[in-house]
């Protein structure tokens, strides 16, 4: 199927590892350019040279989301190697685990930084090139905290309901100018930080890692952990023609594990 991405650029935050690797990949095989930024060079470099490999451009730049002048620094460098953005996959992310009364006001100050008020002043920045070229996709990525009660990722909870919520609002605005905003709550997915994650989990209740695991994939009606392609593949429908009229969404990819009804 040809999504039309051929020579289109897609920015990627968070886009060396996990998800955002996966999106980048999978946005090159259809034919787009990719700019991805991350906080680790050795990830980025080699992500960069992956990318290469399949025929088209990339480029790579270290930036830490939760300080502005990194997030005005990288906007501005990727336009000028990269001349335009048509798309922007908002999927920077940190996590905390821990009970309420371990949280402290920076757990949750650099929570939102990382991700609710980075991919606000990043789809800031980018909407005036979009603006100008009449067109546009912004993808943001927010966990399925934004629907569920999760006692040991409350900090997880609080930011990713705010980027549900700055979905609807930044789509009503930016319809006129030709710009669809949606988002994608991923599952528990085969990541190295939801590893981490169940790694935390185990520590703090007292259980080995293989429970916990186990625990997680029976609460999957699917019965299996979601893969990053999985989610790439949403983010890549929500990018494509097959989605012109797609826009203000919140669509989770998470096996069926969710149990509230949204509509």
């Amino acid at each position: 199927m040809d999504f039309q991405l051929k020579d289109k650029v897609a920015f990627i935050t968070g886009g060396s590892r996990g998800i955002g690797r996966a999106m980048a990949l999978m946005f090159a095989d259809h034919g787009a350019n990719i700019v991805i930024c991350g906080r680790t060079k050795e990830s980025l470099d080699q992500t960069v040279q992956d990318l290469k490999a399949k025929g088209v451009k990339a480029w790579g730049f270290q930036t830490d989301v939760s300080r502005m002048d990194d997030v005005e620094r990288f906007v501005s460098d990727a336009m000028k190697a990269a001349g335009q953005v048509d798309i922007l996959v908002n999927n920077a992310v940190t996590s905390t685990s821990a009970p309420f009364d371990q949280l402290t006001d920076d757990e949750f100050r650099y929570h939102i930084d990382v991700k609710l008020m980075a991919y606000i002043r990043i789809a800031r920045l980018v909407l005036p090139h979009m603006k100008r070229q009449g067109s546009g996709r912004i993808v943001n990525v927010g966990g399925m905290t934004a629907r569920i009660v999760a006692p040991l990722r409350m900090t997880n909870g609080v930011t990713n309901a705010g980027v549900a919520n700055f979905t609807k609002q930044f789509a009503d605005y930016t319809a006129r100018h030709n710009v669809t905003v949606n988002c994608v709550h991923p599952g528990y997915t085969a990541t190295e930080r939801v590893t981490q994650i169940f790694e935390s989990e185990a520590k703090q209740t007292g259980t080995d890692i293989d429970t916990i695991i186990e625990n997680r994939t029976d609460d999957i009606p699917l019965g299996k952990l979601i893969q990053p392609e999985d989610i790439a593949a949403a983010a890549l429908f929500f990018c494509s023609p097959l989605a012109n009229m797609v826009t203000g969404q919140c669509i989770a990819v998470d096996g069926g594990s969710g149990q509230s009804v949204n509509y």
